[in-house]
C-alpha cells in the first residue's frame, strides 16, 4: 500500500514510518520542519522520503497514487493552541479538512485521522466511550471535534475515514517530547531528583505508549474496510487510566531516590476516564504492549544510556510551545506560521 503520512518529523511521526516500511508498505512523509532540532537519540533504522511542506500547501499532485493518508501534522497540545488560537483553527481544522477533501478527490481510499481523548474534556459519569458526548475545553480539543464532525459526512463507498482518539501519549521517541505528563515527570525525576506537583494529582488521565498508537494505526490501515469505515476508536487500554498522582508515583518507584510531593487542587479541571473496549474487541490485531511502569523503565534506561543532562531536558526542541515561541521570536516563521522566505 502507498501511504502518505503527515508529521513524519514529529514525536509519533518519527516512529510510524519504520513500522510501515518493515511491513512492506511504500511511505511518503510530509512535514514542515518546525521540530527538526529536537533529536534526542538515533532510534530509527528506516526513514521515509519526506516532503518539506506545510499541510496547507499540499496539492492533489502530491497525493497521486496514494492509497491511504495518515494525518497527524497539526499544532499539538493545549498550550500551543492558547498561543495562537486563530492559527490553530487555520491549521488543525481548516487545513485538515482541506487535506481530506484533496485526498478524496485524488482517489485516496483510506484516511486515518489522529484525534484525541481530550475531546471529552471534563467527564464525571464513569468511563466515556466513543458514543459519549464530547466536551472540549481548549482550542486544540475543539478543533479535533470539528474535524471529526466535518470529515464524517465525506465517507462513501470510495473514501473510508477513521478517527483515532488517542489517550495521552508517553514513551521514548527520537523526536522526543517532554511536554506530556509521564515524559515530563520522568525528565524531572532524572534531572532534579524531585517531582514537585503543583496540584493534588486527583484528575484522571488515560495513557497510551507512542508505539501502541503506531500499532493501532497499522492495524487500522490493514483491517477490512467494513471494520474501520467512518469509525471512531479510543486508542489505549482501560487498565491504563491513571490519576495524575498515580503516574507520579509510578515514576518515583522507577527513578529511585526521587522526592515526590503534591500541592493543592490545581486550575486544570480536565478529568476523564476512558473505555477502550471497542478498539480491543473490534480492531483485529490490536492490544497494548505497554503500561506506565514499562514506559517509565524505558525512559530511565534511555536517560542512563544517553547520559541525559538538564540542558537536554530543558531544550526548546523537546517542548512544542518553547520551540514555536523561539521560531516566532527569531522571525523564522511569520504571523500565519509559514516559514519566512528571507
Amino acid at each position: 500500500m502507498k501511504i502518505l503520512v503527515t508529521g513524519t518529523e514529529g514525536y509519533l511521526g518519527s516512529l510510524l514510518p519504520p513500522l510501515l516500511l518493515e511491513k512492506g508498505h511504500e511511505v511518503i512523509g510530509v512535514d514542515t520542519g518546525f521540530y527538526k532540532s529536537g533529536w534526542l537519540y538515533n532510534g530509527t533504522t528506516l526513514t521515509a522520503k519526506t516532503l518539506n511542506k506545510d499541510i496547507r500547501n499540499i496539492t492533489k499532485e502530491d497525493l497521486q497514487g496514494v492509497e491511504a493518508v495518515v494525518h497527524m501534522a497539526e499544532l499539538s497540545n493545549d498550550p500551543t493552541g492558547q498561543l495562537a488560537p486563530n492559527i490553530t483553527y487555520e491549521i488543525n481544522h481548516k487545513g485538515s479538512i482541506r487535506l481530506a477533501e484533496l485526498a478524496k478527490s485524488a482517489g485516496v481510499r483510506r484516511f486515518v485521522y489522529m484525534s484525541s481523548c481530550s475531546v471529552y474534556g471534563v467527564a464525571t459519569e464513569g468511563d466515556v466511550t466513543e458514543e459519549s458526548p464530547v466536551n472540549p475545553q481548549t482550542a486544540y480539543a475543539e478543533c479535533k471535534t470539528l474535524v471529526e464532525k466535518d470529515i464524517q459526512p465525506m465517507a462513501d463507498d470510495n473514501f473510508s475515514p477513521s478517527f483515532m482518539r488517542n489517550a495521552t501519549a508517553f514513551g521514548a521517541s527520537p523526536r522526543m517530547r517532554f511536554d506530556i505528563v509521564l515524559n515530563n515527570l520522568a525528565g524531572l525525576a532524572w534531572t532534579t531528583k524531585e517531582i514537585k506537583m503543583i496540584s493534588d494529582g486527583t484528575p484522571w488521565r488515560p495513557l497510551v505508549h507512542a508505539l501502541d498508537i503506531c500499532k493501532a494505526i497499522v492495524c487500522t490501515l490493514e483491517a477490512p474496510r467494513d471494520i474501520i469505515h467512518n469509525q471512531i476508536f479510543n486508542v489505549g487500554d482501560t487498565s491504563n487510566n491513571y490519576r495524575v498522582k498515580e503516574i507520579a508515583e509510578v515514576i518515583a518507584s522507577v527513578f529511585k531516590g526521587c522526592e515526590l510531593s503534591f500541592g493543592d487542587s490545581g486550575g486544570d479541571n480536565r478529568s476523564y476516564r476512558v473505555s477502550f473496549e471497542k478498539i480491543n474487541t473490534k480492531l483485529p490485531g490490536f492490544k497494548c504492549d505497554w503500561n506506565a511502569q514499562l514506559g517509565a523503565q524505558q525512559l530511565y534506561d534511555l536517560f542512563q544510556q544517553i547520559d541525559m543532562t538538564e540542558d537536554m531536558f530543558q531544550f526548546r526542541g523537546f517542548t512544542r510551545l518553547k520551540q514555536l515561541e523561539y521560531l516566532i521570536r527569531t522571525q523564522q516563521i511569520d504571523e500565519n506560521f509559514f516559514w519566512n522566505k528571507k
